[in-house]
């Protein structure tokens, strides 16, 4: 197994009663925080030293927790303790916040900041007036540092996920060790693509070893590390299975299954779902509960034919009759939530006591009694649901279990009351008119109603099977899909990946694929956008384009499936500020470069000439490595080759629409306009509308139209990043290529084919730009 190939760190922790395994040594500790200008110096003479039956030593000087594992950090070494690591470690700690030194609980080391250079007794750690960590030997000898003295740090911090960061005075993150990974991977750690895991050399020898783990585009890796490296493992996705178990896929001319990660269960009884509900496993085996009378039948099984669907109560369980509530014992069966000690809602009493608890609380299922031998003493789980069960092995799980499952008496049937009044048939022969007319009167207008009920019913099934053969007719159509299909895809449309004015996209899989699940709001507002969108995509296929796998047309619902694209859209890497979305200017450039590719394809080398009419960030996607896949064809119009322009209602977003849309005569130009704002918000990182702004900042090309009036264009990339500016010439003639896109009469404006060969430095690009982006009438020299 490869625990660190999930992003998972799983603790396991065994419950042991202080008279079996005593505290060997213990040291009271809770200090998660230091200020600046500490000075700590590895000694025996630390107030935290803590020493363990296998001979290792930790001298811990922060530490997060009260209670249970708890992360810690400082100085660690293994027997015969000559090296020491400055690490982080996990710690057991009890109530009172102290470290205890038991045999079962050995430190765990998750993170070492000197692995490959060890340190001896009396080397120092300095947190320094300037927010620097340094490690130096006893010598004095430089061994390891944060350098983060450029830093406003204020405080060094280890939090509850085992993260060791530098903080500012107002909290914010300046270092963080999960960004700089060893041999271990926490809870809420992410492993980004080209970090690596790296093994230690053996189990007592810390230094960096010849395996290692890394994320690559097309999954996780393992090498080992020669020249070249040779890949001994990979996989390209894990799934949570409906039967329990998280299993590994791996391309391999074809997709296969790999491995199992909790394959450290014994067998498949130890799964929730294996039997189904009240269901009890035996080497893999399905039955029903039964108790010791086999007379008494208190369960049946959901299908005889599939007895692993589970079992049923033959009396339903009701809390207006508890009285009649009784439990059926079943000896040395056991259930899949022990693992979980802290689920248990009595520990230390007898079994008597857990049955009667049982007994008492309506919503509780079973009383589940797991002991050692002795039944006066043993934890009680009163579940409120039961999964499968399955038969206990004391030999191999060390424990005895009983389960007590709730039953209810069978209810006498009522008896007919023999004594209820029967009405008299007689009444006047008057009344007897009066009801049949009414009655007949009331028969003919329910079978008038339903004659007119089946008719629109009819009519709406022939104009709806009308409609969807509109689908059937069109030439090239990808594959189609049914609601239920997609449904089962998305998990019921569970996670939403974005929304736009006419629909919601969700992720999914299908096949084995991560696909993008669009639904349309509405037909009324969005059927004909769909057709054309299901049209324009199906028919056009270019590798900065987003590919349509199929649609699904199927009465009221429309949907398109997609490729999922795993970094989403252009909007959350250019407008958020946070380093962990920034692009460095190759990357923006790649973008820029993509996108106009994308576009010359739709506009010059499909049958009809395409425009896209709703080119904005939002619509811009990216797989994992970054490639352009333009998207989202609602608004799309089909140009003919002997049209020079076409009339159409405005449509697309604020702030992206070309000058020309006032006049709804529009050509192809509308998409070079709208991209070359696009451009503009790559290089400045913010949107071309920002209401937020001051009213005479809040529209970017406005902004660039004064600076070109005022001839002070090169003012602007000063509030660029700082990546940007170290490109600035490169920038500077990407912008001008952008300004180009922008000019308001669209004969000026140039085609994406030569944007394309601008941007490739293939071509040369007029330099003969106008002011007037926005629509005036001014010229630019």
């Amino acid at each position: 197994m490869l625990p660190t190939a999930f992003g998972l760190l799983f603790l396991s922790a065994v419950v042991v009663g202080p008279q079996l395994l005593p505290v060997l040594h213990a040291n009271s500790f809770d200090y998660p925080t230091a200020n600046l200008s500490v000075h700590w110096t590895n000694s025996q003479s630390l107030p935290h030293n803590v020493s363990f039956p296998n001979g290792s030593t930790v001298r811990p000087l922060l530490l997060r927790g009260s209670f249970g594992p708890s992360f810690a950090f400082g100085f660690f070494c293994s027997s015969p303790c000559d090296d020491f690591l400055l690490a982080i470690y996990i710690l057991l700690t009890n109530s009172a916040s102290l470290i205890t030194g038991l045999v079962f609980a050995p430190p765990q080391v998750v993170w070492t900041a000197n692995r490959d250079h060890p340190v001896h007794e009396n080397a120092t750690l300095s947190f320094s007036p300037n927010g620097d960590l340094v490690l130096r030997d006893a010598d004095g000898t430089f061994v390891w540092s944060t350098n983060s003295s450029s830093h406003a740090v204020a405080s060094v911090t280890i939090l509850d996920s085992g993260n060791l960061v530098l903080l500012d005075s107002k909290n914010n993150s300046l270092w963080a060790s999960f960004d700089h990974p060893t041999d271990s991977l926490l809870l809420g750690q992410t492993l980004r693509e080209g970090q690596r895991l790296t093994a230690n050399t053996s189990a007592s020898n810390a230094t960096r070893g010849q395996l290692y783990l890394s994320v690559l585009a097309d999954g996780l890796n393992a090498f080992v590390d020669s020249r070249p490296p040779q890949l001994y493992f990979a996989y390209s996705y894990l799934r949570l299975e409906s039967d329990g178990h998280l299993r590994l896929y791996a391309w391999i001319n074809g997709w296969q299954f790999l491995k199992d990660v909790l394959d450290v269960y014994p067998d498949e009884c130890a799964y929730p779902t294996t039997c189904g509900q009240y269901g009890i496993c035996s080497n893999g085996q399905c039955s029903c509960p039964q108790g010791n009378n086999s007379d008494s039948n208190y369960f049946k099984p959901v299908d005889p034919r599939q007895i692993n669907f589970g079992c049923d109560l033959v009396t339903p369980l009701s809390c207006e009759s508890m009285e009649n509530h009784s439990l059926l014992a079943l000896d040395e069966v056991s259930y899949f939530n022990y693992v979980d000690p802290s689920s248990s809602a009595m520990n230390g009493i007898d079994a008597e006591t857990c049955k009667h608890a049982c007994l008492s609380n309506c919503s509780c299922k079973a009383a589940l009694f797991q002991y050692s031998g002795n039944t006066s003493h043993g934890t009680c789980y009163l579940p409120s649901q039961i999964f499968s069960l399955m038969n206990n092995r004391p030999e191999i799980s060390h424990y005895n279990s009983s389960a007590f499952l709730k039953v209810q008496a069978p209810l006498a049937s009522p008896g007919t009351n023999k004594d209820a009044k029967v009405s008299s048939g007689a009444s006047p022969r008057r009344k007897k008119l009066v009801i049949g007319f009414l009655s007949g009167g009331f028969i003919f207008i329910s079978l008038l109603v339903a004659f007119f009920v089946i008719i629109c019913i009819r009519r709406r099934r022939v104009d709806q099977l009308e409609e969807e053969d509109e689908f059937d007719d069109i030439p090239g159509m990808p594959s189609r899909f049914s609601f239920d299909e997609l449904k089962a895809a998305t998990g019921n449309f569970e996670e939403k990946l974005g929304q736009g004015g006419f629909g919601t996209v969700f992720r999914g899989t299908l096949n084995g694929i991560d696909i993008a699940v669009k639904r349309l709001n509405a037909v009324g507002q969005g059927k004909k956008e769909f057709l054309v969108e299901v049209q324009t995509i199906g028919a056009i296929h270019h590798v900065n384009l987003v590919r349509l796998i199929g649609f699904c047309a199927e009465k009221a619902q429309r949907l398109l499936v997609f490729e999922y694209l795993p970094n989403g859209s252009l909007e959350k890497w250019i407008f958020r500020k946070a380093e962990d979305c920034a692009l460095d200017w190759q990357t923006k450039r790649k973008i820029i470069i993509q996108i106009a590719k994308g576009l010359a394809y739709l506009h010059e080398e499909c049958r009809q000439r395409i425009a896209h009419l709703d080119i904005k960030p939002q619509n811009i996607l990216l797989d994992q490595d970054f490639n352009v896949k333009v998207a989202d064809f609602g608004l799309a119009k089909l140009i003919d080759r002997d049209e020079s322009q076409i009339v159409t209602r405005m449509r697309g977003t604020p702030g992206y629409l070309a000058p020309e849309w006032l006049t709804s005569i529009i050509t192809e130009k509308v998409d070079v306009y709208s991209f070359g704002v696009v451009v503009l918000e790559i290089i400045f990182g913010r949107k071309n509308l920002d209401l937020s702004l001051p009213e005479e900042e809040s529209c970017l090309v406005a902004v660039i139209q004064q600076k070109l009036i005022d001839n002070r264009l090169l003012d602007l990339l000063d509030e660029c990043s700082y990546d940007v500016l170290s490109h600035r010439e490169e920038a500077i003639e990407v912008m001008r290529i952008a300004i180009w896109c922008l000019q308001s009469e669209t004969s000026r404006r140039p085609s994406m084919s030569m944007v394309v060969k601008a941007l490739e430095g293939s071509s040369d690009m007029d330099f003969n730009l106008g002011y007037d982006l926005l629509g005036s009438n001014n010229l630019f020299m």
